[in-house]
């Protein structure tokens, strides 16, 4: 079977914009790949290098979210990125002909300098850290990613960077890794802004009904609404879009009774809580067994650890014959 990559960081708890973007496609690419998902924490480090204590015990929880959304060991591999040490012999080997040019112009390391202010990112580490992104999916000799279009810059520097070490030491060790685009819904946070923790702004996968149902009664609506009276502008709500992806079948009558003020704000939401944990109910249920044995869950992690680095190790028998 050819072989998918893709990676998290454990920085924190997983919420509705990791469903949607990854987990609901990462599952159903368990049915025709050889599908390998690490948890980065040598990439959290990199930022969270200052507050490196949660990041082992958030990979544990994180490997818990994946397996109660679908995700399955017997499948694919999961692991521990600082687990498999040739993460970081690769990305040696690879930081030795990175131009640094191609690193300094990356979009998102510009955009992340000036954006987050709360810690210094101005490291070695940080500069390098698509190197690193290359690694992990060279070194497993992943023939696609999933990815959002706006990660396309990343995958095209992985192949850059494999098609430099290929021409330098005259060998065909890479291959270009394609990407599988993820179709990813508009799902904003409950105050309207990018959902993120550290905006404290997410539905989390591991929520219970009533905590669903407390934040999305507080998400922000149509701010042209004062009173219930007053005829709404779904198309500018952010309730509406969530409307859209968890009761697609219920949007069309959220958008009239919305624009006609058939119905006031709270019960619409108080609604749409009922259709988020209907989607969560299952994952909560099996989420809450896996819960229960959190070192079962740890030798999963482990068991795929060995299992990765028996390909890893492949992959470097064949790296170091090219340059030494």
């Amino acid at each position: 079977m050819k072989k998918v990559f893709s990676a998290m960081r454990p920085t924190g708890k997983l919420h509705l914009g990791h469903l949607l973007g990854a987990l609901k496609n990462w599952v159903s690419l368990q049915k025709e790949y050889q599908c390998i998902f690490a948890v980065a924490d040598w990439h959290a480090l990199m930022s969270e290098y200052e507050n490196s204590g949660e990041l082992r015990a958030n990979g544990v929880e994180m490997a818990i979210d994946w397996m109660a959304c679908g995700i399955d060991p017997e499948k694919s591999i999961l692991y521990r990125q600082s687990d498999v040490a040739g993460h970081l012999e690769l990305q040696m080997f690879l930081s030795c002909l990175t131009p640094l040019g191609w690193l300094e112009r990356n979009p998102t390391y510009k955009e992340q300098l000036r954006e987050i202010t709360t810690r210094d990112l101005q490291t070695y580490a940080f500069l390098g850290y698509p190197v690193l992104q290359a690694a992990d999916i060279l070194l497993y000799k992943a023939d696609a990613v999933p990815i959002g279009e706006d990660q396309l810059p990343h995958l095209e520097l992985c192949r850059e960077i494999a098609r430099r070490f290929n021409s330098i030491y005259e060998r065909q060790v890479f291959t270009d890794c394609k990407a599988i685009l993820t179709a990813t819904p508009r799902l904003l946070g409950t105050d309207n802004r990018k959902m993120s923790k550290s905006y404290g702004n997410t539905i989390n996968l591991s929520d219970n009904a009533k905590d669903v149902e407390k934040k999305v009664v507080s998400m922000i609506t149509d701010p042209k609404r004062v009173r219930m009276a007053d005829p709404g502008h779904p198309e500018e709500c952010n309730v509406y879009s969530y409307y859209k992806v968890f009761a697609s079948q219920e949007a069309p009558g959220c958008y009239e009774w919305c624009s006609r003020a058939l119905k006031g704000c709270v019960e619409c939401k108080r609604n749409l809580a009922g259709h988020i944990n209907q989607t969560l109910a299952p994952i909560r249920e099996k989420r809450a067994g896996l819960e229960k044995d959190k070192a079962k869950v740890a030798g999963i992690l482990e068991e795929g650890a060995v299992k990765a680095a028996k390909i890893a190790a492949q992959t470097l028998a064949e790296v170091r014959e090219a340059v030494f």
